[in-house]
């Protein structure tokens, strides 16, 4: 192995990483300087969670050599020794919420006298912490109280304590707004002057380079760019990200009628907060209509409110030329809108229920009289919606976590589906499933586009939404491009990621 340079707060040589059988790193390197502020970029599935798990010594690298502030990475079970030298804000809380602002700056860090913790010096280095970064909450304030922002400097505090000066920001951005997103810059920008490094992680490319330096890109769990981000103009970053060969083959296989068609679902001046103010969009009967965009950017809670999850402070949303009322699942599952959701263990399935039981979660009503449930319909029902949607299951009554993902998903595909609706919203609806479980899905709509459903297919999968006969990009709670069928990749990729 070549001579480590000095000077470097994170590395990674030759790093091997398989889960089973499946390599997904492919002998990376990188090298970060110190006081850098380097991007890491790629598509969904590029190797950069895997790279980050390595580098915070969640796992270990299969072959390969991770180095820290030029030293060899500390034992992965030794985790004092890995916060004292990184440390990683994630998008998702990592603070307790029901400690305090103190006792989350100092947690695993309390200031000790003869083996007992010193609260009274765990509140003073807290309220220094928070002086220093000229944050206004008191340092008993319970951490579920905070705002997003606040939360993200009381963990990049909370790393400074502990001693790291290499810190990974996981897109940081994406719930702030505007004016929350300069102040974060321009702590970054101080800190970077102070010598800490940062590791920065996002979708939106249009602010790495605003506040980053380098960049390295991922593809397929291979370095593949690695450059100052001035050396690297925008295409050519995108160009870096997409890759050759990036065609789904799908989008020719789908002709789309050119005889009249009524509008489905219609979208009027939505508004719902989160810079989601003003929102238009319109579905035809036996149209599948893509919203494309990054996590934050609003797709996922226009899903919502035409599902009834969401709340709207205004606008209309129409099914078929008739108004629906909004805020409220039910009434909007009378109105004709079956809904999938994003994720299917969080929100979707109910896990210890069979899967007939998880088909029909939304029909009951329809299976019986006088709130008892006719046995022998519902058994028709489920057995119908298992044949027709290519369930694999031994009956209805085998319990539906026991299924492999691919077939939950139809599950409740078909859960929407078994209430007839005439509007089909579905969110990531492929997400962790096999090539044939795809297909299978992807049938299943071109079954609800001939049967007159309008579809909204919410995404940023390149193959998702090439089954679409049309996309509509949302960034920032905007529409900023929308697409013909013919899109190509690299085009697509760049109006996601903002630079349209």
């Amino acid at each position: 192995m070549t001579a480590i340079a000095p000077g470097f707060a994170a590395e990674a040589h030759g790093v091997v990483k398989r889960f089973g059988p499946i390599e997904v790193l492919h002998g990376v390197d990188i090298a970060i300087p110190v006081g850098d502020a380097r991007a890491i970029v790629g598509r969904n599935g590029a190797g950069k969670s895997t790279l980050v798990s390595l580098l915070t010594g969640i796992h270990s690298p299969n072959a390969g050599e991770i180095r820290l502030a030029g030293q060899p990475a500390p034992a992965q079970g030794d985790r004092r020794a890995w916060r004292e030298r990184v440390a990683c804000v994630y998008q998702r809380w990592m603070v307790i919420p029901h400690l305090t602002v103190a006792e989350n700056l100092l947690l695993n860090n309390q200031p000790a006298r003869a083996g007992l913790v010193s609260w009274r010096s765990v509140r003073d280095r807290a309220m220094a912490a928070l002086a220093d970064w000229e944050l206004d909450v008191s340092p008993d304030l319970e951490a579920w109280r905070l705002t997003v922002e606040q939360r993200q400097i009381v963990e990049i505090a909370r790393a400074l304590l502990q001693g790291s000066r290499f810190i990974i920001l996981d897109e940081p951005t994406a719930e702030l707004e505007r004016k929350e997103v300069n102040r974060l810059f321009d702590r970054i920008r101080a800190l970077q002057d102070a010598g800490v490094t940062f590791l920065y992680i996002s979708h939106h490319l249009e602010e790495i380079y605003e506040i980053c330096r380098t960049v390295t890109v991922m593809r397929d769990g291979d370095v593949v760019a690695d450059a100052p981000l001035d050396e690297l103009p925008r295409d050519a970053l995108v160009a870096a990200m997409v890759g050759p060969g990036v065609a789904t083959g799908r989008r020719q296989s789908r002709p789309v009628s050119d005889a009249p068609v009524k509008t489905g679902l219609e979208i009027r001046d939505l508004a719902l907060g989160d810079d989601i103010e003003g929102f238009n969009l319109s579905v035809a009967a036996g149209e599948c209509v893509g919203l494309a965009g990054l996590a934050g950017s609003g797709k996922d809670r226009i899903a919502e409110a035409v599902a009834g999850l969401a709340v709207p402070k205004a606008g209309t949303i129409s099914i078929f030329g008739q108004p629906a009322p909004l805020g409220s699942v039910a009434a909007m599952r009378a109105a004709g809108v079956g809904y999938v959701a994003r994720d299917r263990h969080v929100r979707g399935l109910f896990p210890q229920m069979s899967v007939g039981e998880n088909l029909v979660t939304t029909i009951l009503e329809r299976l019986g009289r006088l709130g008892l449930i006719s046995s022998a319909k519902q058994a028709a029902t489920v057995n119908d919606q298992i044949r027709t949607l290519g369930i694999v299951a031994t009956s209805g009554e085998q319990r539906i976590s026991e299924l492999s993902g691919g077939n939950q998903q139809k599950a409740m595909v078909g859960r929407a589906l078994a209430s007839s609706p005439r509007v089909l919203v579905l969110d990531a609806p492929t997400q962790g499933v096999d090539v044939a479980s795809k297909e299978a899905l992807y049938g299943i709509i071109d079954a609800a586009k001939a049967r007159g459903m309008a579809v909204l297919l919410v995404s940023d999968d390149l193959d998702e939404l090439s089954i679409c006969d049309r996309v509509a990009v949302i960034f920032r709670g905007r529409i900023t491009r929308s697409f013909a069928r013919d899109w190509k990749e690299h085009d697509m990729v760049a109006a996601i990621e903002g630079l349209y």
